[in-house]
């Protein structure tokens, strides 16, 4: 943890976050008559959520859902139903 004062964090902030986004740092506090008054922390990104699987146990699939994947084929190939 670094600490700094208000002058230099005006002066110097770019090198400030470079140095939080490159893990230099994990946190700077930035001190006001010599007594600590904000801090500086990188912003951490959240992962994506996980998708897979989000609707399991919400619906239930037909045995014959592909019964009709020849037809569809054809409607995507066609869509004007002319061949």
């Amino acid at each position: 943890m670094r600490e700094v004062n208000m002058l230099e964090a005006k002066s110097s902030l770019s090198r400030l976050v470079e140095a939080l986004e490159q893990g230099r740092e994990r946190e700077i506090i930035i001190a006001r008559n010599g007594r600590p008054a904000a801090k500086l922390v990188p912003f951490e990104t959240q992962p994506p959520e996980k998708r897979l699987g989000v609707a399991k146990g919400l619906f239930e699939v037909p045995d014959d859902i592909d019964a009709r994947n020849a037809e569809i084929a054809r409607m995507f190939n066609d869509p004007e139903g002319k061949g």
